[in-house]
Parts: C-alpha cells; sequence; structure tokens
C-alpha cells in the first residue's frame, strides 16, 4: 500500500468541525490501496472543549502521531495552532517523510499557515504535497475593505501567503468546486502541473449507528408533541444573514403559517466558547421571533450531541448563503438522521439538486443578492409545502442509490483517484 501523511492541527478528542474531513479520509483510505498516517498536536494543548466520544470513531488500528506546541501566551499574541506547532509539526513530519518512504503529503486548512509546511517539507525531502480547501483562505470577509482593519489585514496576508504554499503543488482539492476553482484562477500553472477536484463532506452511517451505545441525551431543547421543530446546526457564514433576515421577515409576516414550529438554531455563535456570543438571537429580537419561533444555543455543540439533536427534530433546518459555490457540510448527515429537510439554498448549489432527487426534502432555492425578494415572498408557501411533504415522510422513501456517491467512502475513493494520478 501506499503510504499518507495527513498533516492536521486538531484531531479527536478536539469538537472541531474541521477534523471529520480527515477522521473520514482516514478511516475510507486503506479501502483504496492508501495507508494513512495522521499527525497533528497533543491534546493538551488544544484550546476548545473537548469531546473523547469522538474517538470512539477512530479506526483502532489508525496511527496518530503528535506533537508538542508552544502554549498560548497572556496577553494572547498568536492563538492559531497551526503557527504554534509550525516548527514541530514540520520536524516531526520531515522525520517521518524520510524515514516511511512518505508516498504524499496532504494538508486540510485551516489552519491556512500549516499550507506552507507543504511547500516547505517538498523542498527539503521531495515528497510530492497537496492542499484540500475546507475553508476558502483568500476571500472577501466583511470589513475587508477598511482599510489597516484586522479582516483588511487577513485578506491581504492570505494574498500573500497562499502563492507561497501552492507553487509547487500536485494537488489540490475542496470541499466544493468554489473553494478550489479561484486558487487556479488565481495561480494558472497549476491547472497544468496539479490534479484537482471537489469532494464534498460524505455522511457516515457508522456515526449515526454508534449513537445508541452512548449516554448521551437532547438537553438544549425538549420535545414538544405540538410543535414542528426544526434544527439548523453549524456556524453561520457571513453572507447567509441577508437571506436569514428576509426569512425572519417572512414569518413575521405570516405569523398564522408558523404559530406551532419552532427553529433552533445550534453552535451558531460569534465564538467557539461563549455562551452568550448570540448571532441569531438580535435578529430574531428585531422580528419579535426570539423565544418564541427562534432559539439559539450559540456555542459549539459536540458532533455526536448535534447528532442527537437532530434525532430529536421534527426536521432539519438548511440555510445556504449568497454565494453560489456553498455547499452546506452538514447536509448529508441531515439525511442520515431520517428526517425531512427544508432548505434555502442559492440556486447554483449542488445541493439544490440533491435534495430534490433524492426526496429528502423542500428547497427553496434563489438566485444570490438578487433573490432575497423570492425568500421573502415565498418561504410562507415552501413551509406549507415541508408540513405536507413532512406529514407522510418517510425515510425508506429516500433515493439511498443517489445518496451513496456522497458518502464518506465514496468520496474517499475521489480523493484517492486522484492521489493515484499524481503518484
Amino acid at each position: 500500500m501506499k503510504k499518507i501523511l495527513i498533516l492536521y492541527p486538531h484531531f479527536p478528542p478536539s469538537n472541531l468541525a474541521g477534523v471529520h474531513r480527515p477522521r473520514l479520509f482516514a478511516k475510507h483510505l486503506p479501502s483504496f490501496g492508501w495507508n494513512p498516517i495522521i499527525l497533528t498536536v497533543r491534546v493538551s494543548y488544544y484550546e476548545e472543549p473537548l469531546d473523547y466520544n469522538l474517538v470512539k470513531l477512530l479506526p483502532p488500528s489508525l496511527r496518530i502521531e503528535k506533537v508538542k506546541a508552544f502554549r498560548v501566551t497572556s496577553p494572547r499574541m498568536i492563538g492559531d495552532i497551526g503557527l504554534r506547532a509550525f516548527y514541530q509539526l514540520y520536524k516531526r513530519a520531515k522525520q517521518i517523510i524520510q524515514s516511511e518512504n512518505i508516498d504524499f503529503l496532504y494538508i486540510p486548512i485551516p489552519s491556512f499557515y500549516c499550507a506552507l509546511l507543504g511547500r516547505w517539507l517538498h523542498h527539503s525531502t521531495g515528497v510530492k504535497y497537496g492542499i484540500d480547501y475546507i475553508d476558502p483562505w483568500v476571500h472577501e470577509f466583511p470589513g475587508s475593505n477598511r482599510l489597516f482593519s484586522r479582516h483588511w489585514f487577513s485578506t491581504k496576508l492570505a494574498q500573500f501567503l497562499e502563492p507561497i504554499a501552492v507553487k509547487n503543488a500536485s494537488l489540490i482539492t475542496g470541499v466544493a468546486n468554489g473553494y478550489y476553482e479561484p486558487v487556479l484562477h488565481r495561480n494558472p500553472h497549476l491547472k497544468i502541473q496539479a490534479q484537482y477536484g471537489a469532494m464534498p463532506y460524505g455522511g457516515e452511517q457508522a456515526d449515526h449507528d454508534l449513537l445508541p451505545q452512548l449516554d448521551i441525551k437532547p438537553y438544549l431543547f425538549s420535545k414538544k408533541p405540538n410543535k414542528m421543530q426544526l434544527v439548523y446546526a453549524g456556524a453561520m457564514l457571513p453572507k447567509a444573514y441577508g437571506p436569514l433576515e428576509a426569512i425572519f421577515k417572512s414569518i413575521q409576516l405570516n405569523p398564522e403559517v408558523f404559530n406551532n414550529v419552532e427553529f433552533h438554531f445550534i453552535g451558531t455563535g460569534k465564538s467557539t466558547q461563549d455562551p452568550d456570543g448570540f448571532n441569531i438571537k438580535p435578529l430574531a429580537e428585531k422580528y419579535g421571533l426570539w423565544q418564541s419561533v427562534v432559539f439559539e444555543y450559540p456555542q459549539r455543540t459536540p458532533y455526536l450531541e448535534v447528532l442527537i439533536h437532530l434525532q430529536q427534530a421534527n426536521g432539519v433546518f438548511i440555510l445556504g448563503s449568497t454565494e453560489p459555490h456553498y455547499t452546506p457540510s452538514k447536509i448529508y448527515q441531515a439525511v442520515l438522521s431520517k428526517k425531512p429537510l427544508l432548505a434555502v439554498l442559492h440556486s447554483q448549489c449542488t445541493a439544490v439538486n440533491f435534495i430534490r432527487n433524492s426526496n429528502s426534502g423542500i428547497v427553496l432555492d434563489f438566485n444570490g443578492e438578487e433573490g432575497i425578494n423570492v425568500i421573502l415572498n415565498n418561504f410562507s408557501l415552501s413551509f406549507n409545502e415541508f408540513i405536507s411533504y413532512s406529514s407522510t415522510y418517510n425515510s425508506v422513501n429516500i433515493d439511498h442509490n443517489l445518496f451513496s456517491q456522497y458518502s464518506a467512502k465514496e468520496v474517499t475513493k475521489k480523493l484517492a483517484n486522484l492521489l493515484n494520478k499524481v503518484a
């Protein structure tokens, strides 16, 4: 079997969303001829809450190498763990690559700084490397146009560092086409030099199968027989607030349609650990929906506990953004929760046809910023359609043959095919 070193500074029991990307790749790569080694940072250097139940999702045979990092100083100067462990990750990666004849180095980002390790290790060892865009690196933040602001500096730094990191890359991948295609546009030599492709987050049935074995109970909200309770789980993207405000305005204008519904937003806060870092609450208060129709739990909720709450709910609410490339990373897990989906997505989002063709839910699609009025005028109609759909919903009617291409194993197969071309 060929050997692949996957370098990612967070790994279970870290409960950050990104850990599931390398976790699922590492689980399924051996089925396609690649033996993975995970290189990460020791748990004692993580800042986020830990979830040791996630360790139970790892293959017993998976080899995990861990390094130290520099501690966070007070006052806080450098928090990014990719920077704090940059040298330690480089040193250990070089040892592994040289002593064990590693065929490929794969670096999911963020942490974006870790992408620089690929070029450095390629220069010092000759190993081929690839970068996987879990999130876009160079993109416009709200406020990026304000000179010398924090977001302005972040954008400028990303524009400077990315070409350095990808210069000698042999593989560029991303969660969606829109995550990596701008990289090729900014660095056109990669179109000839590198393989590239998109691989969404894959759904993993085994994660759901494990839930009955764990002593996890829903605690954020209780089941109400007379309420339609929908869950949105995950971070809010900056360009999703326009669609969300149109939804809330529609609810306010059509109270008779929504008098028996609750929308529960889980893990949508401004930071992972701030229980008061509300992002949804101010908007819900603006339209008089807070604690009657809309509820928010801003802290990041551990992955398996999110799955428990999806099972508790009557449906899953999926909200996209005004950017066409956005593909909700939770959508495949939502299908596996065996709950009907209510989605509001950009018309060009790959998830739109998937939901419709698989018979897994109702989609209201809109075309970017100019489509906001489409949401305002049609959300109540789509919700009534969803109520009708959910009354006869049965998960056995979902086209699982269509869904199989989005399983974690099939997604990993796409990665393995690209790796084989490179190697």
